[in-house]
């Protein structure tokens, strides 16, 4: 059975654009703040205050293109207008150009439904931006808790406009616990995760996770003008936003310091924690690096000289050359081209070792994951039909420090049509092996390695892990990833309104279980106990929560926590 790609497109588009970006001031007099830097204008749209695109860094351009952000210390003698949207970072706007995608793109709609870039608008380098939204009326001193967003996009797409605070700000009133939704802007593809040799001789790897970090002390520096408190900052992300919060809980080794004050006190990971990588300097971001820099025009440059040549190149040269590579939605799906990797500094290890090792900073954490999170990224693999394929499959794209048999070993714990929570129902086969495809990327990026990390989690640190089934009838995707996303910032159904209740009771008082009573459906919210007790998730179905345990897949689990070393990306 071939997959009915027309029929995804609607369903794909969930991937990319979760959440409306304009607001429309609704006021006659705009919100005006004062910070060290400046004046900032904002706009209100019904019960909410937005103050968007708020640069916390030099522009990135120039002499500063592809090296850590500097801090802005002045916006100049104009206030800045935060009233619109803001500038999205320069990303991946093309799918994949792999050969395989070309029968999925004949199919009517799909072209337009991943070419996602033009809707973005104001993609540009001069993007390191971030935005406040407030309720309506805070006050100067109300000393309200904030949720840091990070966005997600396989850290090449993606940007904070994309995200507004219309539901889950007005929500948090609603609940008697008012808080501040912050969402920041950071570096992508090529221009904040280039890997390479000479990329690490530079000390200019990592570039996005620093602009989350210098985002993080700009909220300790200015949150208190806008009514917020920097002393209860939660983090959070979904997806690459997530992982990003687990690199943000290790960077350093765990320090999240800032002035001699952490610079949060909770995270949230949805879809998303620690992914095994090689070291920056490794065979395949080197192999990223060269194709970036010959298709950029700068493969003549000496070794020494490469990166300070994309730094002359021209903007679109470099937009070109950063889409040079695979993207995550094609064949080589989340054997991501860009990604956080160790670089001796800021990440000193692979995310798991930090986590085995308690280099990470140990503050009370929710972490889950969707049902079936590798749907989407299993359905351009047509021509993986037998076992042999799918292992070689592994071994060449994602595992290529394994060996042929350590592969097949890891495949061997699959069954050949596995249900969920990795597959969907047996009628939903797309191709001979795409329900195990789908099973083993979903576990080996997403709900496994949340399991690892919740292992190493201490019993005096709370941590909190539900699963997400509520959109278990979708053709042959289930509850794919991201589908969390419009349930936490669109929805206003009931599963929304629990999730929403859970989140905001935790940003509140680092605890999910804290929400105002009254105020959410009945049948939806359990007394969730933590991680530690018992090792139970809660389970968001589509008309109640549950509690099951957490032990799904015992021997794929096992597998991968014995051989995880060779299982790098």
């Amino acid at each position: 059975m071939r997959t009915n790609i027309p029929a995804l497109a609607a369903t794909l588009v969930g991937l990319l654009f979760v959440a409306p970006a304009a607001s429309e001031c609704n006021a006659t007099t705009n919100p005006t703040i004062e910070l060290r830097a400046g004046t900032v204008i904002g706009a209100v749209d019904h019960d909410v205050e937005y103050f968007r695109g708020i640069p916390y860094a030099q522009p990135p351009t120039g002499a500063l293109r592809l090296k850590p952000p500097v801090p802005l210390k002045s916006f100049g003698p104009d206030p800045v207008d935060a009233t619109g949207v803001g500038p999205a970072c320069a990303q991946l706007t093309a799918v994949d150009p792999t050969p395989l995608w070309v029968e999925a793109l004949a199919l009517p709609g799909v072209a337009e439904t991943l070419s996602f870039g033009s809707a973005l608008g104001g993609l540009g380098e001069d993007c390191l931006t971030i935005s406040v939204l407030r309720p309506r009326g805070t006050a100067a001193d109300a000393k309200l808790p904030v949720l840091f967003w990070i966005h997600g996009g396989g850290f090449s797409s993606g940007s904070a406009q994309m995200y507004n605070g219309s539901v889950l700000v007005p929500q948090s009133v609603a609940q008697g616990k008012p808080m501040i939704l912050v969402a920041v802007n950071y570096r992508l593809g090529a221009f904040g995760f280039l890997g390479g040799k000479q990329v690490f001789a530079e000390g200019v790897a990592n570039l996005g996770l620093l602009d989350q970090r210098m985002g993080l002390e700009w909220v300790a520096d200015n949150i208190a003008a806008f009514g917020g408190d920097p002393d209860a900052v939660t983090i959070s992300g979904e997806s690459a936003g997530a992982v990003s919060v687990f690199d943000q809980l290790a960077l350093f080794d765990g320090d999240n310091t800032y002035k001699g004050r952490p610079l949060f006190r909770g995270a949230i990971m949805n879809s998303g924690s620690i992914t095994p990588t090689e070291p920056v300097d490794s065979v395949k971001p080197q192999w990223i690096f060269d194709t970036v820099v010959e298709a950029a025009g700068c493969a003549s440059a000496a070794d020494s000289d490469k990166v300070e040549c994309l730094r002359g190149v021209d903007y679109e040269t470099l937009v070109n050359a950063s889409n040079s590579v695979p993207g995550s939605l094609g064949y080589y799906s989340l054997a991501l081209s860009y990604a956080p990797r160790q670089d001796g500094v800021a990440l000193t290890a692979s995310p798991e070792v930090l986590a085995q090792t308690g280099k990470y900073a140990q503050v009370p954490i929710i972490i889950g994951n969707q049902e079936n999170e590798g749907t989407v990224f299993a359905l351009f693999q047509a021509n993986i039909t037998t076992e042999a394929a799918l292992v070689s499959y592994l071994n060449t794209i994602f595992f290529q420090h394994a060996t042929p048999e350590e592969v097949a070993g890891l495949v061997a714990t699959y069954p050949e049509n596995p249900d969920s929570p990795g597959g969907v129902g047996p009628s939903n086969s797309t191709y001979a092996e795409f329900k195990r495809l789908a099973a083993i990327l979903g576990d080996w990026e997403f709900i496994l390695m949340s399991r690892l990390l919740l292992d190493t989690f201490p019993a005096t640190v709370p941590a909190w892990s539900y699963q997400a089934s509520y959109e278990s009838g979708t053709p042959i995707l289930g509850t794919y990833h991201t589908t969390d996303v419009p349930q936490l910032f669109v929805k206003t159904d009931d599963v929304s309104a629990a999730i929403q209740a859970l989140y905001i009771s935790f940003v509140d008082s680092l605890d999910p279980n804290n929400y105002a009573a009254g105020t959410t459906p009945s049948g939806y919210l359990t007394a969730w106990p933590t991680w530690q007790d018992g090792k139970q998730l809660l389970e968001l179905g589509t008309e109640s929560t549950r509690l099951i345990d957490g032990d799904a897949r015992a021997a794929s689990f096992e597998y991968i926590r014995a051989h995880i070393g060779s299982l790098h990306l």
